[in-house]
């Protein structure tokens, strides 16, 4: 009876080294950056859907400290956009109703505090506010969200 405690103690010893090597080699590799994610996140701009807005194209300059988005309408009205802002970095537009015509697409260059490095990851969440209708001011105000995930050239 005394062997087969000792054999039992011996297997648990073996797996349980074992175990413990790897868990020490893999907090090593998410330590020093190896498994981080977020290097491997392709390049993306995607609004919600329902909107009628479509995120079309996107920039980033670390020499003008802007980001560039081209937003196209797809709804059947125009779309008056009151201000877009990116919540990581800090970026901003904001006007007095910049109309998107129907099927058509406009750029807006949202300006950065804080300013931007080459090489940089962002990240961040995309706020839109904006109103449908024939002229600025006759829809509701609307907001929608979207994720923007760049870097910066």
């Amino acid at each position: 009876m005394n062997k087969k405690g000792q054999a039992a103690m011996e297997f648990l010893m073996t797996y349980g080294w074992a175990i413990l090597v790897v868990l020490i080699a893999i907090g090593a590799l998410s330590y020093f950056g190896v498994l981080s994610p977020e290097k491997f996140l392709p390049e993306k701009c995607v609004i919600s859907s329902g909107s009628g807005l479509f995120c079309d194209e996107f920039t980033s300059s670390s020499s003008a400290e802007t980001v560039t988005i081209r937003l196209k309408n797809i709804l059947a009205e125009s779309a008056f956009v009151d201000s877009i802002s990116i919540d990581s970095p800090s970026c901003s537009f904001s006007t007095a109703d910049t109309k998107i015509g129907a099927d058509n697409t406009t750029d807006f260059s949202l300006g950065c505090s804080g300013g931007l490095t080459k090489g940089d990851k962002i990240k961040g969440t995309l706020t839109i506010v904006y109103d449908v209708g024939s002229a600025a001011g006759q829809g509701l105000s609307k907001s929608t969200t979207g994720q923007l995930v760049t870097v910066v050239p």
